[in-house]
């Protein structure tokens, strides 16, 4: 007769099972491949260099990066002043708040002097007050600031879109409106709409949250005061889609190789090339620290008047 173990089940008989059977009892066998987590910066860095998307999301400890860059402080200025004025009462939507709103958001990282920093302040303020200059204050927009997210049989998507709007469709019914603002010196055009992966991804995911059509993108760039925009399709949203999921694929790949003991620097090539300057870790990867750095200030940097002519 078996003696009953403490938890009260008999002791002896048969041998547990292997764990692969076990597995195949539970149901594992077969199981989908897991989601590859992601945002649009996260793809945008392995497409850019497979190196830097390394040092930024496999290596642990990261590698320490370069010092702040001062065009990411004006950046994030200015997309904070704009998520704050739309935090406001319509009724308080006036251009004479944004000095107020951008002082508190100012980020001082990364430029040269307090003569730099103090002119591109005055500089993004007059940005500010052009961009508002052209927005009805009563527009309720659909989301600022919004994080839209999706899953795909590859991707688990999620992404945090500047602004979101509503906007009368071709037949009249509303639809959905990607807008992400762009503070860099150098203007846009469709084609960087069209081109987007970021915008496609956002578009796809509101689409489905929201379950209204999102089709138009846009990039509004507001030193010019221009908006690049593009109208997508089903079919060229399901192609940007497509090309994220390749790319969530080469990463996951990539991965398991140099869990299987790859070398790292193999998995993960280096993309050597102009960008490499204003890469965060070019003083770790030996083909970036090859490149020339770039002044953490240097894109903000005002461009040398030309000399006046000798006579």
């Amino acid at each position: 007769m078996r003696r009953p173990s403490p938890t009260g089940r008999p002791t002896g008989g048969r041998p547990p099972r292997p764990r692969a059977e076990q597995a195949e009892q539970l149901g594992f066998e077969g199981m989908p491949e897991r989601l590859f987590v992601c945002t649009p910066s996260k793809l945008g860095a392995y497409a850019d260099c497979p190196r830097r998307y390394r040092y930024s999301y496999v290596d642990r400890p990261a590698p320490p990066k370069g010092p702040p860059w001062a065009h990411n402080s004006l950046g994030a200025s200015v997309h904070t002043a704009l998520k704050n004025w739309y935090a406001l009462a319509p009724d308080r939507r006036r251009p004479e708040v944004l000095g107020t709103l951008l002082k508190g958001t100012w980020v001082r990282e990364g430029y040269r002097d307090d003569e730099q920093e103090r002119d591109a302040f005055r500089r993004a303020l007059s940005w500010l007050e052009s961009y508002v200059a052209g927005l009805d204050p009563a527009d309720e927009p659909v989301g600022v600031e919004r994080v839209v997210a999706v899953k795909t049989a590859v991707l688990a998507f999620n992404g945090r879109t500047d602004r979101i709007d509503s906007r009368p469709g071709p037949d009249g019914r509303p639809e959905l409106v990607i807008v992400d603002y762009k503070t860099g010196r150098t203007g846009l055009d469709g084609d960087d709409a069209r081109g987007s992966q970021a915008l496609a991804l956002y578009a796809y995911a509101a689409e489905r949250v929201f379950r209204r059509p999102c089709r138009r993108v846009e990039l509004h760039h507001l030193p010019t005061g221009t908006v690049a925009a593009h109208e997508h399709t089903p079919e060229s949203l399901q192609r940007q889609l497509t090309r994220a999921e390749d790319t969530a694929r080469d990463i996951m790949a990539a991965e398991r190789a140099v869990a299987d003991g790859a070398d790292p620097d193999e998995a993960f090539p280096t993309e050597p090339g102009p960008r490499c300057g204003w890469c965060d870790y070019r003083r770790t990867c030996p083909a970036g620290a090859r490149t020339p750095a770039k002044d953490p200030w240097a894109a903000v940097e005002r461009p040398a008047e030309p000399a006046a002519d000798q006579d």
